[in-house]
């Protein structure tokens, strides 16, 4: 037996490499969970249909365009009784042309999932490379679209590993609050928060997807928790917000993110 074959050589690099990503990822989830300062969310917009409109939507956005999404963390730190009153700066990052790679078919193959992670964490860093840490910082890469009234859009991801949400979202103006509260939910799954809907029919599960979970009566609530995404109207119905002004970061979902210190 050849100790040091071509095929052992790759499997050791291979063994190193997800070694380091895991003692990389640890940092990365300690700095970005102890709250102690500011992390930077930086947004960097993508056209996704690669049409002369959404070309024309980007260009006019601004880092003002995402305040609600900082205005959002800092009511909700302050509800939590947050050391820091800003735990998010959100500002707008350079436009990319290449798009991130698509994620597997099958979410329930781990092999092909942790594999196509490695590999958008790497067009990551060949697309948006600079001279400071990846560690206290998450990165948003927005695909815009015009879409339809008849299609829905891709569904958007936020990792943990990594630090990174792909998200898809309509380039138009009258959207902008709606694609604001994509973009939070997903900067949270960033953090470690988890889903609080039925996936399969999006309603809220209770009690943890309600805002308002000990309110009498219980329905109609008037927000949504940010993890469920829709506000319960009833025990079978639920609508989206408005906007971020009509959602709240939950009990469950705070001490996930660390903002509540478990016992």
């Amino acid at each position: 037996m050849k100790v040091f074959s071509f095929r052992n050589i790759r499997v050791i690099i291979l063994l190193g490499l997800l070694a380091s990503a895991a003692i990389y990822t640890k940092e990365q989830r300690l700095n970005t969970t102890s709250w102690y300062q500011t992390i930077n969310v930086v947004i960097y917009p993508i056209n996704g249909d690669s049409s002369p409109e959404t070309e024309h939507y980007i260009q006019n956005l601004s880092t003002k365009s995402f305040k609600d999404i900082d205005d959002f963390f800092n009511r909700s730190a302050k509800k939590y009784q947050l050391i820091i009153d800003k735990p998010m700066l959100t500002t707008l990052g350079n436009t990319i042309s290449s798009h991130p790679p698509s994620p597997p078919a099958d979410r329930n193959d781990r092999l092909k999932v942790m594999l196509w992670s490695m590999k958008l964490r790497y067009w990551a860093y060949k697309n948006t490379p600079d001279d400071i840490s990846n560690k206290n910082r998450i990165r948003l890469y927005v695909l815009y679209h015009q879409g339809s009234d008849n299609e829905s859009l891709a569904h958007s991801l936020g990792l943990q590993k990594g630090l990174i949400g792909i998200i898809h979202a309509y380039a138009k103006p009258a959207q902008n609050k709606q694609n604001v509260i994509v973009m939070a939910h997903e900067i949270l799954h960033t953090v470690g928060a988890s889903d609080k809907y039925n996936y399969q029919n999006t309603q809220p599960l209770y009690p943890n997807g309600y805002a308002k979970p000990d309110q009498k009566p219980l329905f109609p609530q008037r927000y949504a928790e940010i993890m469920a995404g829709r506000i319960p109207v009833s025990n079978a119905q639920a609508k989206m917000p408005k906007d971020l002004r009509f959602c709240l970061v939950g009990e469950q979902t705070a001490k996930e993110i660390n903002w509540i210190t478990m016992p």
